[in-house]
């Protein structure tokens, strides 16, 4: 991604959450993470990203999705040792979010995925997530999640990150993001 493309998305970001009611730093600001997974489709498949904290305990997050932008298919394996992985909490804040994981598969999902990306997008138990509205993922599921027609944030309250250890399904993921001049 070219970073003027990752810096007007910085903005597009901050401007969606101001208009939420969610107040940022000009450092937050401009630390926004714009995660295209390395596949440069952000508009399908992407993720903004405001980090809060991320400490060896702890982690609380922003999650921009545009709409119908995915966050692509996932687990958190645990990390050696008693760490059995990342546990996650996502609470919808505004939009509506569909979460896919683990379990009976839900007949007529709400997704719209682009037939490129269907093959790695494996669990379809659906959990629709309204503004107010939470749940919580246990270490090392298999999951994905998509915005509504309006976009989407949702707030991560989570064990610590450490996004350098997520599995993909998509063996084409980069998850780190690498930005071109």
């Amino acid at each position: 991604m070219k970073i003027e493309e990752a810096n007007a998305l910085r903005d597009k970001t901050a401007k969606i959450l101001a208009d939420a009611g969610i107040a940022l730093t000009d450092e937050e600001k401009a630390n926004i993470e714009i995660a295209d997974f390395g596949l440069e489709d952000i508009e399908n498949i992407g993720l903004e990203v405001v980090v809060y904290e991320n400490n060896d305990r702890y982690c609380a997050k922003e999650l921009v999705l545009l709409p119908r932008q995915i966050c692509p298919e996932h687990r958190h394996p645990p990390r050696g040792g008693n760490n059995p992985g990342k546990q996650e909490t996502f609470r919808c804040r505004k939009g509506v979010v569909y979460l896919y994981l683990e379990g009976d598969p839900t007949p007529n999902p709400k997704a719209v995925v682009p037939e490129k990306y269907r093959e790695h997008m494996t669990v379809w138990h659906e959990v629709a997530l309204q503004p107010g509205e939470q749940f919580t993922l246990p270490p090392n599921t298999l999951h994905w999640f998509q915005a509504g027609d309006e976009g989407a944030i949702v707030s991560e309250f989570s064990s610590s990150s450490d996004d350098e250890s997520d599995h993909f399904t998509d063996p084409n993921i980069n998850r780190i993001p690498e930005y071109e001049e």
